[in-house]
Order: C-alpha cells, then sequence, then structure tokens
C-alpha cells in the first residue's frame, strides 16, 4: 500500500483532501511529481495559490520543519511559487478547473457569476 499525502512532513488531512481533489493519492505521487508540478496541480484542481502552502510542501519533501525557510532561500522559493502563479493565468474560470470551466462552458454544470 502507498504512504498517505499526510506522510509527508507538514502535511495533515486537509493537505491530504486537496491533493486527492487533484488527483493525488499518495506521497509517493507528490514525490514523483515534485513539488512545483504537485503544487500546479492543486491550483488546477482550483485551489487557492498561497506561498506558505507550497514553500511548507517543499519543506515536508525535503525532511524539514515547515518553518525552516528563511532567508536567500525563501526569496527563491517565492520566485519560483510566483513562476507557477503566473503559469496559471487564464487556466480557470472564477476558480474553477480547466474541466470545471469547460463542462460549465458545455452547459454541463451550472455557470458561476
Amino acid at each position: 500500500m502507498a504512504d498517505p499525502v499526510s506522510s509527508i512532513p507538514n502535511l495533515g488531512p486537509a493537505s491530504e483532501a486537496a491533493f486527492a481533489r487533484a488527483g493525488i493519492h499518495s506521497a509517493d505521487e507528490i514525490r514523483a511529481l515534485g513539488a512545483d508540478e504537485a503544487y500546479r496541480r492543486l491550483l488546477l484542481s482550483g485551489a487557492a495559490p498561497h506561498f506558505i502552502g507550497y514553500y511548507v510542501l517543499v519543506m515536508g519533501l525535503q525532511g524539514r520543519p515547515w518553518n525552516d525557510c528563511q532567508g536567500d532561500e525563501k526569496k527563491a522559493l517565492r520566485q519560483r511559487f510566483d513562476a507557477i502563479k503566473a503559469s496559471m493565468a487564464g487556466t480557470k474560470e472564477k476558480g474553477r478547473s480547466d474541466l470545471e470551466a469547460a463542462l460549465s462552458y458545455f452547459g454541463v454544470v451550472e455557470r458561476r457569476g
């Protein structure tokens, strides 16, 4: 059996549920994807971007406490986070994933706003 997402340090049940909504169901999947791609998939699934959530994931994958990120390392992670967030521009319809936006377009799910 695969290790649960919550077996990664700093990640708990809420993270596990968020990753499940993104189609990621194990710690091994996150490790294989890497922090940046796993976080990108979270955003695609409709999660709101949050810098602390991103660096908590990075620190956890390194086996470090969430608050161990400081100084130049934190600045570099902020640049990576901003790049991930910028790459997502235009991929969502008012907080919806690409799939939800497409289904909304075709009238399969209720349109928002």
